[in-house]
């Protein structure tokens, strides 16, 4: 029977050289420790057993190695990590399309199609994710069936963020509960408002922008406005564009003066750098349009935790090769790290350990 500690590195090695098989990945793994003289008269075992060995696993232990690394890694030297002071995280959902199996589509669900009356080719899993923006970085993701919607997943996020970070997320996220949720944790938010809700004007502010309210839609929370401050602005390229009413923010950044509308403007174009990260981990890191694998949901949410974990030492790798050479993280070429790890974990053993 292999250990444990054994199959977790093999797991990790499926995520680092997806979408390769099984033996090949192996071979991968232990032709540097052939290499060197490492290995003995060790044999890299048949596919069943490599098989049996992650079902024995289980996802439990790469989610919680993922909670136990899964860190924030910029410093204040990072460039776009930080504004006055703030951390910036970014949240947002994707989806993954994973074996078609019944035990899948039970499991997690099968959407629409988009074209018609027809359903989705594959199940899908639904994955909301927090992000540093300044390093790329994975924080903190939920998973579940791509029946639970994308608010109720980051819903769990809180439990992430603090004060001293400053959290974009996009329209459809902007509710009071979710609002209130994020901001109990001391964290401020610049998020962006759905174009049918009102926002009156309670107080303007020279800048442009204003005081207003949101309110829950019902319960309680519904006479308990929260108070926010509103900006409104323009991308020059939709300026006169048929049915362009520009943008409109919200934030927990009430003091005018001291956070000017027009930065702030500036600054929620850094929400898009988390689709950068779902694109560097599911088109490049998994490969684009690859189905992940496992036939069963354990197996399934197991190598979701371990692409997350390779991703996060990838761009640690990143953050360091940045440092070194005074260079923003965003000139560091994902790709290229990627084959770099790939090089590195079957020529010289240990020097790339996700």
């Amino acid at each position: 029977m292999l250990p444990a500690r054994l199959v977790v590195y093999f797991v990790l090695g499926l995520a680092l050289f997806s979408p390769a098989p099984y033996l090949e990945v192996m071979r991968h793994l232990v032709e540097g420790l052939r290499g060197v003289g490492l290995l003995g008269n060790w044999r890299v075992p048949a596919k069943s057993s490599l098989f049996r060995a992650r079902e024995r696993l289980g996802s439990e232990p790469l989610r919680v190695l993922f909670a136990a690394t899964a860190k924030p890694m910029a410093t204040e030297a990072t460039p776009g990590a930080f504004w006055r002071d703030l951390r910036l995280l970014a949240v947002d959902g994707t989806c993954w399309d994973v074996a078609d199996s019944e035990a899948n589509e039970t499991a997690f669900g099968r959407p629409g199609s988009g074209r018609g009356a027809g359903r989705s080719a594959f199940p899908q899993v639904r994955m909301a994710a927090l992000v540093e923006v300044g390093s790329h970085a994975v924080l903190d993701a939920e998973l579940a069936g791509c029946r639970t919607g994308e608010v109720t997943l980051v819903a769990r996020l809180p439990r992430s963020v603090g004060p001293g970070q400053l959290v974009l997320a996009d329209r459809e996220f902007l509710g009071v509960p979710l609002w209130q949720a994020f901001t109990a944790t001391g964290a401020d938010l610049l998020w962006r408002v759905p174009a049918n809700r009102v926002l009156p004007v309670i107080r303007q502010f020279r800048d442009g922008s204003w005081l207003s309210q949101i309110r829950a839609s019902s319960g309680p929370a519904r006479d308990q406005p929260v108070v926010v401050r509103v900006l409104a602005y323009r991308v020059k390229e939709q300026a006169g564009a048929d049915g362009a009413d520009g943008y409109r923010l919200v934030t927990t950044l009430l003091d005018a003066r001291r956070y000017p509308a027009r930065q702030l403007a500036a600054l929620y174009r850094e929400r898009w750098e988390i689709e950068s990260v779902f694109a560097e981990i599911k088109t490049h890191q998994r490969g684009a349009r690859v189905v992940l694998s496992s036939k069963t949901p354990e197996g399934v949410r197991q190598q979701i935790w371990a692409h997350l974990l390779v991703h996060h030492a990838l761009r640690e790798l990143m953050l360091r090769t940045a440092a070194t050479r005074g260079l923003d993280p965003d000139r560091v070429s994902f790709t290229e790290t990627l084959r770099s790890a790939r090089r590195s974990v079957t020529v010289a053993p240990g020097s790339f350990s996700p």
